[in-house]
């Protein structure tokens, strides 16, 4: 019988599994952890956010340089196909306010659970505390355990090894040296979806770490992004922060920092502001007046100091001004360990259109361990789970193309 190798219990690797152990293949699972699938379940943790409903023409996009060559992946696997596969598990779901698709229970745990007795039931053998070593002379699969190193010798394999983000997860990121001495090329691997310091001042950190800005708009470049960010006493983290992480950390690389621009108040035009300013009594505090006139926080207002100075203007005009564009100099990307995702890996150059590494016949790559990235929105699933359905498929096309 066909044997496959799966390295990585992930997204990725065990939708491969369903896949091939659906088309009569015997399926492997090898996971360094002692249970798999440990980071799907951290990102159920406030919610599991599957994939978006958006179009498709809208939906590829969010790939950003990856997207032309994701776009047959995601199209043969797409939202639509996602979510019938999590109903079919008994997982039904619903489009939340923001068109971002939800299992009704929310949690990772219970979808997790029933895909594990499907795999069970379709024959996939899972080996934990398995973590893989790459090749030895002899062309084997090394894996080191508790008890001893052992080997591996399957008909194929496919690679679902994760990027670097939550190392403790197991995700550690360390086969890019591995693959990298088989010739196969990858690109460093950098955190995305990631927060940014920002230095704050003593007083401004130590008051206001941990709260939320609700109802800004952030700016960098020619994009604008309206959600929330939470300050922390490293910078800023957030949803808002992460829609533009991609931008904001290679414009950090190459020029040492990057400015974001804070809206406070997005839905109101500087006239607007400036006129409400302007009926507040001058002989107030700064902060009383913003208070009143336009229901500034005190941590809206102390950001502003943080952000324009400690003597804000208290002419209306240059005072909305300063409400509608607050400059914040991020220095640097949190790191890659705490970020939500990964940006970098094997570059698609180094594979063939099955997925499968040129320098490596019969062993295949999928999930987010592949050079790509995208936003929080469920983008980051859709893309695990399709380039997985996509390895598995080029699995069975190389195994059935290979003399018997």
């Amino acid at each position: 019988m066909t044997e496959v190798a799966i390295i990585g219990g992930g997204p990725a690797g065990l939708m491969a599994a369903e896949r091939l152990a659906q088309a009569g293949v015997a399926v492997t699972v090898y996971d360094r952890m002692p249970s798999v699938g440990r980071k799907f379940l951290l990102a159920g943790r406030g919610g599991l956010n599957l994939t978006h409903s958006e179009p498709i023409e809208a939906f590829l996009p969010r790939y950003g340089a990856a997207a032309q060559r994701l776009a047959p992946l995601i199209e043969a696997f797409p939202p639509s196909a996602l979510i019938a596969w999590a109903e079919a598990l008994g997982q039904p779901t619903f489009v939340g306010t923001s068109g971002r698709v939800f299992p009704k229970a929310l949690k990772a745990s219970p979808l997790l659970r029933a895909w594990l007795g499907r795999l069970r039931d379709l024959g996939v053998t899972v080996r934990t505390r398995h973590d893989w070593l790459g090749w030895d002379t002899a062309g084997a699969l090394r894996f080191r355990t508790p008890d001893a190193e052992t080997s591996a010798r399957p008909d194929a394999a496919i690679l679902a090894l994760g990027g670097a983000s939550w190392p403790k997860l197991g995700s550690t990121g360390d086969w890019a040296e591995v693959l990298a001495a088989q010739g196969v090329a990858v690109a460093p691997l950098k955190p995305a979806n990631a927060g940014f310091d920002v230095a704050w001042s003593e007083i401004f950190r130590d008051r206001f770490a941990g709260q939320p800005l609700k109802a800004a708009a952030l700016t960098f470049g020619r994009v604008r992004v309206r959600g929330e960010a939470l300050v922390t006493r490293h910078g800023l983290e957030g949803g808002a922060v992460y829609a533009l992480s991609a931008a904001l950390r290679d414009a950090i690389a190459a020029e040492g920092s990057a400015r974001l621009w804070t809206d406070l108040r997005p839905d109101a035009r500087e006239p607007e502001l400036q006129a409400k300013i302007a009926l507040t009594p001058a002989n107030q505090s700064l902060a009383n007046r913003l208070r009143k006139a336009l229901h500034l926080s005190p941590l809206e207002t102390n950001l502003l100091r943080e952000a324009h100075g400690k003597d804000l203007p208290s002419d209306p005009a240059a005072l909305a001004k300063a409400v509608k564009g607050a400059p914040l100099t991020l220095t640097a990307a949190r790191p890659i360990a705490r970020a939500i995702s990964t940006a970098g890996g094997v570059d698609f150059a180094a594979l063939d259109a099955r997925l499968m590494l040129t320098a490596c016949p019969g062993v295949f790559a999928a999930g987010e361990m592949l050079d790509w990235e995208a936003p929080t929105g469920g983008y980051l699933l859709q893309a695990s789970f399709a380039t997985g359905v996509a390895a598995a498929d080029g699995v069975l096309g190389w195994l059935a193309a290979e003399p018997s």
